[in-house]
């Protein structure tokens, strides 16, 4: 779009003269004028009359009260219990890329054990020439690499395939979480082992009661996985498979096996459970397509979304959002303020790395009228997001898993926000 009301690189002087227009009628939560005294800047306040908390107060530092709304929240109608059951991350109120663990999406089959460093264990065996058990302390003393990658359910987006479901980018995206991990290449372990010459595949497994396990080729065990007990600096989290879990880049997060206790190389796939009847995605002919493994290019506007509406009225507006891909690293991000008829280039915060989040912004003047907001992603590998359309063309209604598709927001003249279907 080229008209000034939705002037996509509004500049500072623009910028500045919207805020004192605000503020000369100012309201509650906006700018005031400098020629209004404002009492929070002409008064002494209170955090500025006396002593502040000392530095023991919070030994492991907490979110401060007044960004208490900003927690994981579960869909109680969705599962039927919490054990087995998903926390969605509120990546509408977050920036930047980096999850913080503390409020990183999670999934249990069986609920969050308890599994101290020292009774860890991890076996490799199968197909290899030593057999080998692990102890935490073990896996501490092989090289150690750091890695940024994000981690998506692949049913992430799964309630949206018959339409618009669920109001807020938290529960429709939230499935996802990018954080930095630090452990050992699965490769190494591997190698100390011996991988034999019929090993072709591997079977990973959990430690908690579900004993989840999917099949992975030994290509892609051998290449970028790594065994993890650390995730941005510290210590995993219980939720997170604390001490140990896998971390599999660009697949999706059933085979991101948690408080793994066991690799087996094999010389074919198990045919779990969970690469079974579950992680299969059936086509319209009720055919089921299986090791749909990576995740294909995908972004979604997190601001203006349908929790984090416009309130501040017409003027400069920062629309952001995040993208990914499991097949390499984002390009380019376009952004439709019109449900897709015309498209702007997205300024990503940072050039794309490879199988991790990319942040993105799009800065407009906006004039108060309706937008139908949408962001498509394409990635190094030339791919570009679908409409929901074009991904049913393909895959039909009858899908849970793998739903990449373009999702809109309906932003109201009020400059609130509801999830609204566009093919």
């Amino acid at each position: 779009m080229t008209d000034k009301t939705h002037d996509a690189n509004p500049s500072r002087r623009q910028f500045l003269a919207g805020a004192a227009a605000v503020g000369a009628g100012a309201v509650a939560g906006g700018s005031a004028s400098a020629a209004t005294p404002d009492p929070l800047i002409t008064q002494v306040q209170d955090w500025a009359s006396g002593l502040g908390d000392g530095v023991d107060a919070t030994p492991y530092g907490l979110p401060i009260q007044y960004e208490s709304d900003v927690v994981r929240r579960n869909v109680e109608w969705l599962t039927a219990d919490t054990i087995s059951s998903i926390n969605f991350t509120p990546i509408h109120a977050l920036d930047g890329t980096i999850t913080p663990q503390g409020c990183a999406f999670e999934r249990h089959h069986s609920g969050a054990i308890e599994l101290r460093k020292e009774d860890y264990r991890l076996m490799i065996n199968g197909l290899v020439d030593t057999p080998w058990v692990f102890t935490y302390a073990d896996l501490e003393r092989f090289p150690r690499e750091n890695r940024v990658y994000f981690c998506e359910c692949a049913a992430n987006s799964g309630m949206e395939w018959a339409g618009a479901q669920l109001n807020g980018a938290q529960f429709t995206h939230g499935m996802i979480h990018n954080m930095e991990y630090s452990g050992v290449s699965l490769r190494t372990l591997l190698e100390e082992a011996g991988v034999k010459p019929e090993g072709k595949w591997v079977y990973v497994e959990g430690a908690d009661a579900s004993s989840n396990g999917r099949s992975i080729p030994l290509e892609k065990a051998m290449d970028d996985v790594l065994v993890a007990f650390k995730a941005n600096g510290e210590a995993l989290r219980k939720e997170h498979g604390y001490p140990v879990r896998l971390v599999v880049p660009g697949w999706e997060g059933n085979m991101w096996v948690k408080w793994l206790r066991r690799v087996e190389v094999m010389d074919q796939p198990v045919e779990s459970r969970e690469e079974t009847s579950k992680y299969t995605d059936t086509l319209a002919n009720g055919v089921s397509r299986k090791w749909t493994w990576e995740m294909d290019a995908k972004s979604v506007v997190t601001s203006p979304s349908p929790q984090a509406p416009i309130t501040h009225g017409p003027g400069p507006l920062v629309i952001t959002g995040l993208a990914w891909s499991g097949r390499g690293a984002i390009a380019g991000v376009d952004v439709s303020l019109d449900g897709g008829k015309n498209w702007q280039e997205a300024r990503l915060a940072a050039p794309g790395t490879d199988k991790a989040l990319t942040r993105f912004y799009l800065d407009i003047n906006w004039d108060g009228s309706e937008m139908l907001l949408q962001s498509r992603a394409r990635d190094t590998s030339g791919y570009v997001q679908p409409t929901k359309a074009q991904l049913r063309e393909v895959r039909g209604l009858n899908s849970i898993y793998h739903n990449n598709a373009i999702q809109t927001w309906w932003v109201k003249a009020n400059g609130e926000a509801e999830n609204v279907e566009v093919s």
